[in-house]
């Protein structure tokens, strides 16, 4: 008899994998409405960000590269929830604890009242029926319990695939050749090579002798072995410690792992023992890895596979429901044993690019959506999609569209055609701050874009009406948005400086209206990089440990009501880019004002975007 308990549950969707894409889709989807379950087969919540692996989170933002626009220009950090993240562990987190981050996710899924979180729990099995997942399986040991976990759609954001590879939905391990979908960075030739695995650590400065001895089966490290591996800094390891796709990164994963610390360790070793680095004399690992940071192993085939010429050209797909820009960013699949080849090959993406939602929907099992560095692309699109924030912008573009298909009975894979589907999917995703390129708001709900607009003073380039184009943010700088799509401008009101505060911006209707529902959106300094980071240089120019200075603090929300001005809500300490008031018994109002006393630092207040719902 077997000791493991049987737990038969049912859910609207299965999220399978808390990691970057998962994280984001669970808490959208819930968000919409639909009664989520989110498996994690880990303690915590993160993936390859989380507190065992330890790597940065980076996206469409290059790092900040493309920041360099100008402030006003070049507004490309991803938005939405991945934003609400990085803000709260900007502000919660001065001293860079990869713990925090873990916490701050925990929290995040625990506060939504439709999602429950199954941490330890891997995905193992799925039953499949007229080309429907009917349930999957999942184990959690440590409690010997299993679940048969029955849901309408299940999004796949495990990074291997192991959902839909248990439905039998098809998939890719390796290169394309160059010739499949004449791609110019692929290989001659098709093979079963992919990006290998990292190990990271952290070490700090103790100020007086720390030896270290290697254990025996550490690699030996020449200085010939760092020619095109430089290393700058001893505080956070190198993500070249890289090793492993030239084997099966899921079934070698264990060896890959042993090879991996025995680089590590070799790294080390040379750094202390060398001669080369007599700084490092005072220097002692602090921690480091055993979980590989896994960067690709099963890609799945959708309903469109992306491909390098989609980035390159930034294809327009009306089924985007988010968008990349990081680099094509290729390493050799055998890593450091390969001293000979530069650690990675970066390509330039021009532009913003978008991801389709047919990239993101099996085209064989009619309910299986996935989200991560597992979606439908070439290894060579993957080589840009596969970093976090943009896999948590998917993320949260794959739960939004599970939960309309569970909310209207529409079948996953018939959303990307269905247009009245794809234009409710993709303003309700505008709606919770995710950009999209070239997609404006035009939600019928919203009262406010029947509103005429005024301010208490606004700059030229800020005019209070601003806060009504529909868009944003700025990406009209060379290095941003396609320009054809880019749709030039601040997006935003701003206050005349010299005016000082207290700030208003002013909606007035002809006709009264009630608001139950006003959302703001906030200056964040989309600009910048914001990430957190063990590494002490890509730390410095960043504006981390604190909120951001562009961003709004102090505010109420004011209703003229009969010809008088009425607080309906106020907000004091606000470090965040987009706010929901909900206003209970909201009266009848002809006006509505957001009065901005505070900034976290700017001379000026700065509003992207009044949303009132009634």
């Amino acid at each position: 008899m077997s000791l493991t308990q049987q737990n038969d549950v049912q859910c609207d969707l299965l999220v399978a994998g808390g990691g970057p894409a998962g994280v984001p889709a669970a808490i959208a989807a819930a968000r919409c409405g639909a009664r989520v379950i989110l498996c994690q087969d880990r303690p915590v919540l993160g993936g390859n960000a989380s507190s065992e692996v330890r790597m940065h989170i980076v996206g469409a933002d290059q790092h900040g590269a493309r920041g360099k626009g100008g402030e006003l220009a070049a507004e490309t950090r991803e938005g939405g929830i991945i934003e609400e993240i990085r803000l709260e562990t900007a502000v919660r987190n001065p001293q860079r604890c990869a713990q925090m981050l873990d916490l701050v996710l925990y929290e995040m899924v625990r506060a939504e009242k439709n999602l429950t979180l199954l941490l330890n729990t891997a995905v193992t099995g799925a039953a499949v029926k007229d080309g429907r997942i009917t349930h999957a399986l999942a184990q959690r040991p440590g409690t010997e319990e299993a679940f048969r976990i029955a849901a309408k759609v299940f999004i796949d954001c495990t990074g291997d695939g192991r959902l839909g590879a248990e439905t039998g939905a098809a998939f890719r391990h390796g290169r394309e050749a160059a010739s499949q979908y004449d791609e110019k960075y692929a290989p001659q030739a098709a093979d079963g090579k992919t990006l290998g695995s990292s190990l990271l650590f952290t070490a700090r400065d103790f100020g007086r002798d720390m030896p270290f001895v290697a254990p025996p089966w550490a690699r030996k490290f020449s200085e010939a072995d760092f020619r095109l591996r430089p290393i700058h800094g001893f505080e956070y390891g190198y993500w070249w410690v890289e090793w492993g796709g030239q084997l099966d990164t899921i079934r070698d994963n264990e060896r890959i792992r042993d090879e991996l610390l025995a680089v590590l360790m070799g790294v080390w070793d040379y750094i202390k023992n060398s001669g080369k680095h007599p700084q490092a004399r005072t220097w002692a690992l602090d921690w480091f890895g055993w979980v590989p940071g896994k960067r690709e192993s099963r890609r799945f085939i959708g309903q469109y596979v992306l491909r390098e010429s989609d980035l390159l050209t930034s294809r327009h797909f009306d089924d985007a429901i988010a968008y990349g820009g990081w680099k094509i960013d290729l390493h050799p699949p055998e890593g450091v044993d390969r001293p000979d080849l530069p650690p990675f090959t970066p390509i330039d993406v021009p532009h913003l690019y978008d991801i389709p939602l047919r990239s993101c929907v099996a085209r064989d099992v009619d309910n299986l959506m996935f989200a991560g560095r597992n979606i439908s692309a070439t290894h060579v699109a993957f080589a840009s999609t596969r970093v976090m924030a943009t896999c948590a912008a998917m993320g949260q573009g794959v739960g939004t569209a599970a939960a309309h298909a569970v909310k209207t009975g529409v079948c996953p894979g018939a959303l990307a055609g269905d247009a009245t589907a794809m234009r409710a999917i993709q303003q309700r995703l505008l709606r919770e701050d995710a950009y999209l390129i070239g997609v404006l708001n035009d939600d019928p709900a919203d009262v406010a874009r029947r509103a005429r607009v005024c301010a208490s003073s606004q700059q030229a380039d800020g005019p209070a009406v601003n806060i009504l184009t529909g868009q944003t943010r700025s990406v009209h700088s060379p290095r941003a948005a396609p320009p054809d799509r880019a749709r030039p401008g601040t997006h935003r009101w701003m206050s005349e400086a010299s005016a000082g505060l207290p700030a208003w911006i002013e909606l007035r209707w002809d006709r009264p209206v009630r608001p139950a529902c006003v959302q703001l959106i906030f200056d964040t300094g989309m600009h910048r990089e914001l990430t957190l980071s063990q590494s002490d240089a890509a730390n410095k120019h960043q504006l981390w440990g604190r909120p951001q200075p562009e961003t709004v603090r102090d505010y109420t929300i004011d209703g003229l009501v009969n010809g008088h001005w009425r607080t309906l809500a106020a907000v004091t300490g606000n470090y965040q880019r987009r706010r929901v008031h909900a206003i209970a018994h909201p009266p009848a109002v002809t006006a509505l004002r957001v009065n901005v006393t505070a900034t976290n630092g700017l001379d000026h207040a700065r509003v992207f975007e009044v949303r009132v719902y009634e």
